[in-house]
Parts: C-alpha cells; sequence; structure tokens
C-alpha cells in the first residue's frame, strides 16, 4: 500500500476505536501479546536478516539495539500485558465544574485520533507504541527505520492477526512500507491525516521533524544526560550510579555522556572513576570506558583530550567526557548550555545543593544519587512508553497513555440559554 492509502485507512479506522470501551480494548492487547508469542520464530527471522544487512557498516552498541532474542521478545508481549493492567484514561473526567446557572462543564480525556510515529534502529518500539496507542484509543502509524525494517513488518504482522482474532479492525496499527526521506516527509506533512507526530531517535531525526512537520509535533530521545559528583559525595556510591548510568545499555538516550566532577575531590574521585571504567571492566572482560578529559581533567589523569564538541555529543557508546566544575551553579550552568533537557543527576550527601540542584536545571527528569537510567516509561510505572518528551508542551519525560490523549469539554445542560 501506498503511504496515502495507508494513512487513509488509519484515518477511517480512528472513530470506531475511539468508542471501544476498556473490557474491549484489553482483549484486543491480550491477543496481541499472545500472536507476539507464538510468531517469535518468523520475528527472529527477520531480525536475523536486517542485523546480516548492516554487519561492517554499524557499531556492535548500535546492533545491540537492533537486535532481537527470545527474552526480548518475551519482554515485548509482558509489556503489552502491563498495559493492559494500567487505567484506561479515556473518559476520565479531569475537572468539574458547576456553574451558578446549572450547566455542568466536565473536562474529559479523548483520544488524539491518529498518531503517527517515527522511529529508528529498536524494533521493540514497534509494540511499545502499538499498545500504548490502541490503550489510549489511539490508530498508530509506525514509520520504523530501514535498517529495522524486516524486525519491525513481522511484529506489526503479529499484532494485527492478535486483532483479527478478536474480530478488530487491524488498521488500527499500521507500518508504512516507504522507508524513504519522502516517505518519512509524507508523514511529516500529512495534515489531514495525523493528529499528533513523535519522533523517537537520534538528532538529525528529530530536527528534521521539527523543521519539516506540519502536524504538531512533539520532539523526544535526543539525551546528552549529565552526572554531576559534588563534593559531599560518596564515592563507591557515585562510581556505581556512574558505571550504570554509562555502561548497562550505553545506546540508548537514558545513558550518561557526560561526567562533571567537582574541584575540591577531583584529584581524589577522577582516578578511581578511571579505574572503575578502565582497568576494573577490561579485567572482567567488559568494554572499557573511553574517557573524554577537559583541561582539569587530562591534569589528574590520562585520556582522550576532549574537544568542545564532545560536550554537545550523544556518543551512545563507551565513551563518557569528563569536566572539572568549580561547584554546583558552575554544573548548572554547564548543563544548562548543553543539556537537551532529557535527564541529569547530582550525586551529593548536600540536601542544599541537591535542592539547588533540582530547582535550577531545566530538563524533563532531574535525579538526585540515582541513575540516569530510570527515565522510562516502565521505571516510572507508566507502563511501557512511546517516547520521553524533552519539550515542555504538551507532555514532558516518559510519554505514557495520559500523554497520548488530549481533552475536551462536555458540557450538561437543563435547558439554559445565554
Amino acid at each position: 500500500m501506498t503511504t496515502l492509502e495507508i494513512l487513509q485507512a488509519a484515518k477511517a479506522a480512528a472513530p470506531a476505536l475511539a468508542l471501544l470501551n476498556t473490557e474491549e480494548k484489553n482483549r484486543a492487547l491480550l491477543a496481541m501479546a499472545d500472536t507476539l508469542i507464538a510468531e517469535t520464530a518468523t520475528i527472529l527471522d527477520a531480525n536475523a536478516k536486517d542485523i546480516a544487512a548492516v554487519r561492517g557498516s554499524m557499531n556492535e552498541v548500535m546492533v545491540d539495539r537492533l537486535r532481537l532474542s527470545e527474552d526480548r521478545i518475551a519482554g515485548m508481549a509482558r509489556g503489552i500485558r502491563e498495559v493492559v493492567d494500567l487505567p484506561d484514561p479515556v473518559g476520565e473526567v479531569i475537572q468539574r465544574v458547576e456553574r451558578p446557572n446549572g450547566l455542568c462543564i466536565e473536562k474529559t480525556r479523548v483520544p488524539m485520533g491518529v498518531v503517527g510515529i517515527i522511529y529508528e534502529s529498536r524494533p521493540n518500539v514497534t509494540s511499545d507504541a502499538a499498545a500504548l496507542a490502541l490503550k489510549s484509543g489511539n490508530v498508530c502509524v509506525l514509520r520504523g527505520g530501514k535498517e529495522a525494517y524486516r524486525s519491525s513488518y513481522a511484529i506489526v504482522t503479529a499484532l494485527k492477526k492478535g486483532l483479527e482474532s478478536c474480530g478488530i479492525n487491524p488498521n488500527f496499527v499500521n507500518m508504512l512500507e516507504d522507508t524513504t526521506r519522502a516517505g518519512a516527509n509524507e508523514l511529516m506533512t500529512a495534515v489531514d491525516y495525523v493528529d499528533l507526530l513523535i519522533p523517537r531517535g537520534g538528532a538529525g531525526l528529530i530536527r528534521a521533524c521539527v523543521e519539516n512537520a506540519k502536524v504538531p509535533c512533539i520532539q523526544t530521545g535526543t539525551g546528552i544526560c549529565h552526572i554531576f559528583v559534588d563534593e559531599s559525595a560518596d564515592f563507591d556510591q557515585a562510581l556505581n550510579i556512574i558505571e550504570n548510568a554509562k555502561t548497562s545499555r550505553p545506546s540508548v538516550c537514558n545513558a550518561a555522556e557526560v561526567c562533571l566532577v567537582h574541584q575540591n575531590i577531583a584529584d581524589r574521585f577522577l582516578p578511581l572513576l578511571k579505574h572503575q571504567l578502565g582497568e576494573a571492566r577490561g579485567a572482567e572482560g567488559k568494554p572499557e570506558v573511553e574517557l573524554r578529559l577537559d583541561a582539569r581533567a587530562a591534569e589528574i589523569i590520562e585520556g582522550t583530550p576532549a574537544t568542545e564538541a564532545d560536550f554537545d555529543t550523544e556518543f551512545l557508546n563507551y565513551i563518557l567526557a569528563v569536566k572539572v566544575v568549580e561547584d554546583v551553579k558552575d554544573a548548572v550552568a554547564h548543563i544548562a548550555k548543553h543539556s537537551t533537557h532529557h535527564s541529569e543527576a547530582i550525586l551529593t550527601q548536600s540536601r542544599e545543593n541537591a535542592a539547588y540542584f533540582t530547582a535550577a536545571v531545566d530538563s524533563s527528569s532531574v535525579y538526585v544519587n540515582a541513575s540516569t537510567r530510570f527515565t522510562d516509561g516502565g521505571e516510572f510505572g507508566l507502563g511501557c512508553e512511546i517516547g520521553i518528551s524533552t519539550q515542555k508542551l504538551h507532555a514532558r519525560g516518559p510519554m505514557g497513555l495520559c500523554e497520548l490523549t488530549t481533552y475536551k469539554y462536555v458540557i450538561h445542560g437543563n435547558g439554559q440559554i445565554r
């Protein structure tokens, strides 16, 4: 099908999905999870072909983003079932006002309608997005990256089988066949068909959507996440947090990319950081982290000299930019200049500095003594997420069900006239 034909089918299906009750939507979601498991072999075969096609042109960290396994597919199905257990936001009365003239005005959650999602090489996003869209009453139009097309297409095919098995329109979940830039642009400019566009990927994708989209667009994903080690930080705790934030999965947007260290502890802390992320990991057969050091850090430990660009780069790899700062205010100033407003953390035992940092840092998620890797819909109790918004309107941070709704006013009267 052409992109236009898919968009037309999605728009035509939207009114019926908006009218499904919670029980009907949950039954469809459970069927989708079941068929995902049933089609595991087919999905893995498609994924193997995707991986084979990118070998040699993509680093291993990025290949890991693309790779599926039985466990990962089981996790995708589990994520869908977790959405079943979440409250249905559609129809929720957010606010009720009774006017002196007797009118009862109810601010009520309703679906967006048709939600377009453009994403890159993570095929698990396919099922996450479909599940959240359906539960929130939205038809989804998915446009995955060409490097994961076979995997994503196999997943969508399985999800559609689940919908059909319980007598529900398979056009509630759609995937564009055109993976070219022109195809993405057609989705960005589908004014008559798409009610909300969510790009989920790197800086280039986000920039392309912001510059070209004619439909409402939410900026998500790009994460230059900072960790500031204050002078009162617990060193053991700080080292473990930084290692987790950088290495547990370096290819994701909530991984730490920059470590800022208070000048009063830099000479003691930086050698420990270099050992933990370098020699200690190497001795365990784990990838070592390359440290990109500013001038002051380079006076204390050995590493790669940092360029100014390193503090504005989402590495998505085993690389960490390191800078020595004067104090918490200097750390906040650096973050204000370089942050993408995703996730930032302070490691400190000072309540005063923690309070300053959380108040002054303008990002969607701000941590005290915890890893930035928790910025995730599942970890926040939202179920799987459709993206992490780094803007302020209308959603911010991990986007779950409520963030996929808008509202309308429903007014009950008894013959009132004005």
